[in-house]
């Protein structure tokens, strides 16, 4: 695993991946050391929750618990921004239109339709920043309450620059409900976030947590308590091509991982929650870490789009994948067990012929009644995406969401196919279909370990390498 991540981090930067500070292993252990200290001190006083890669889950804002829980939808509303932060990953200079998901929404009524057929329960407005554009932002949220009233959380992402109290008051009167300062983007200046305390009903600051900053990030908590701050979100910096210049020359440590993060980042974000509940402060903090958004976010978004492509003989992982089991073996065996199927009154759609006379696709509640010596068992994960438009490359459907727009679910093999052996199949269902928790876990050189991250994903913060 841990080659396969640092191939595909070299691969990303090519020639630049030299000129990053990773740790050496001795590096790595004292930084682990000092994690698993602040963790130790943090039992029992926050909540950890989904699979150990955020907290405190005890008080996150409404938006927060909504994107953990999967039901958020995140609209690009602009492409530009006014500012020209050095953690900032992409360039924002574009006035694109308002897009989620590689789909554009060029009319209120349209991303509306969107957010009702995929079932979201909370929707943010974020950019580039999006009171570069005003009345688009205003005309989106205003559609959006409209139409859902409190069955739909809205917030807003801002840097708060162009902030004033009439455009903070229209704002609240289209019904937002929540607003977001990247305080990082002003120097920590308050007097913005002032304008909407008391306005917008949850005000929340989110901002990444700067390594350099951190004696001054734990001094002003209060003062943000103060300002009507109800939550701080904290995100974990990471390296992008865009801000690979600014980042590398800061002397972090980077750290090898799903995408390429900075070290010192996880470290400050923790102690910043620390400092909170040592002195009793009394403002929610929330680490966002990178793994999460990574990992159950992009879960989330899976399993809104599965939905539309799974066949009745399938299922869907707990990890957001269609899981697809075929038996392998020979036709005279294959048309023996259909016929048994047919006798047992076995719904049909919980079974398919494959495209070849030796194989036989079942749903996993159907393995039980099958004879397991006469069959081999293949297991295949798929995954779905929303796209623009047909790429007429793999399967697809085309889902309306109002008169004018439709979106493209299409689906895709996310691994290839996997034959198990008979030792690995039978604890592949006890482990993976039965849910046996006697069952013993998958390490690294298991039959199975290239099949646990389509179960059930990784665990945990990232491992520092």
């Amino acid at each position: 695993m841990r080659d396969r991540l640092i191939a595909a981090n070299h691969r990303e930067y090519g020639e630049s991946y030299e000129q990053l500070l990773f740790p050496t292993p001795s590096q790595a252990q004292r930084a682990l050391a000092h994690r698993a200290e602040l963790l130790d001190d943090l039992h029992g006083r926050v909540a950890v929750g989904y699979g150990g890669t955020k907290l405190d889950c005890t008080g996150l804002s409404p938006g927060c618990r909504i994107c953990a829980e999967g039901g958020w939808s995140c609209l690009f509303i602009t492409g530009r921004c006014n500012c020209r932060c050095f953690y900032c990953p992409t360039a924002q200079t574009e006035n694109d239109p308002p897009t989620t998901n590689a789909v554009d929404f060029r009319t209120p009524a349209d991303y509306v339709g969107y957010l009702e057929r995929f079932g979201f329960r909370g929707a943010s407005i974020s950019g580039g920043e999006p009171l570069m554009n005003p009345k688009r932002s205003l005309a989106y949220v205003r559609a959006v309450k409209k139409h859902f009233g409190d069955a739909m959380h809205v917030w807003l992402y801002t840097n708060g620059t162009l902030a004033d109290d009439d455009l903070l008051r229209q704002l609240a009167d289209a019904g937002l409900d929540e607003i977001r300062f990247d305080i990082g983007a002003t120097d920590y200046h308050l007097d913005k976030l002032r304008l909407a305390a008391g306005v917008i009903p949850t005000l929340t600051v989110e901002i990444p947590a700067i390594p350099e900053d951190l004696p001054r990030l734990k001094g002003m908590l209060g003062k943000l308590r103060d300002a009507g701050v109800m939550h701080l979100n904290l995100h974990q910096m990471r390296l992008t091509p865009h801000n690979f210049e600014h980042l590398s020359a800061r002397g972090y440590t980077f750290l090898h991982g799903e995408k390429v993060t900075v070290l010192e980042s996880e470290l400050a974000a923790l102690e910043v929650l620390q400092h909170s509940l040592d002195n009793n402060i009394g403002l929610p903090v929330n680490y966002c870490s990178f793994v999460f958004k990574n990992r159950y976010q992009a879960q989330a978004v899976r399993r809104r789009n599965v939905q539309f492509m799974v066949k009745p003989f399938e299922d869907i992982t707990d990890n957001g994948y269609i899981r697809t089991l075929t038996l392998l073996g020979e036709t005279a065996t294959v048309t023996r067990q259909i016929e048994n199927f047919k006798a047992l009154s076995i719904d049909d759609d919980l079974w398919s012929k494959g495209n070849s006379p030796g194989k036989l696709l079942v749903h996993p509640q159907l393995l039980k009644l099958v004879n397991n010596s006469a069959f081999r068992l293949q297991v295949g994960y798929a995954s779905c995406r929303q796209l623009p438009s047909v790429s007429y490359h793999n399967p697809f459907i085309t889902i309306p969401v109002s008169p004018a727009k439709s979106v493209i679910i299409e689906r895709g093999r996310a691994v290839a196919d996997v034959e198990l052996g008979e030792e690995a199949r039978e604890r592949f269902i006890k482990l993976f279909l039965a849910g046996d928790s006697s069952s013993p876990s998958v390490a690294g050189n298991d039959s199975l370990a290239a099949l646990a991250p389509f179960e059930h994903g990784r665990q945990g913060l990232q491992d520092y390498f």
